[in-house]
């Protein structure tokens, strides 16, 4: 049984980003965070520095790199310059988050110093 004045643990939140494109990758990379971070589109409510996992599938590796992170960005819904709605997720401070932005970088390559705008900037 469980204790009625007891609050339920929480979890951070799972989320899900299948890239297939480079150009996509491009737009969603944040490489101006300390560590490397990623924007996922979701229309979720989020507060800065929340906890969330992620599951990321990137462009044609079958293999998908499970990273946590915190929240460090928000684009709300109805933006500025139609930019899409979603959170900015700086990846964690240990080997997974070395993982996932070296992967990133590599395969983004040359890509990285493209003038394009992405989802966040």
């Amino acid at each position: 049984m469980s204790e009625p004045n007891r609050q339920p643990v929480t979890r951070p939140g799972v989320l899900s980003l299948n890239i297939k494109e480079k150009a996509a990758l491009y737009a969603s990379y944040m490489p101006f965070i300390k560590g490397g971070g990623i924007f996922i589109p979701t229309n979720k409510s989020y507060n800065l520095g929340d906890e969330v996992f992620m599951l990321l599938s990137l462009l044609d590796d079958p293999a998908r790199i499970a990273v946590s992170g915190h929240v460090v960005w928000i684009t709300p819904q109805g933006a500025h310059n139609n930019h899409q709605q979603g959170i900015g997720v700086q990846f964690s401070n240990n080997e997974a988050g070395v993982q996932a932005r070296v992967k990133i970088e590599n395969l983004l390559g040359g890509y990285l110093n493209s003038g394009r705008t992405t989802h966040t900037m």
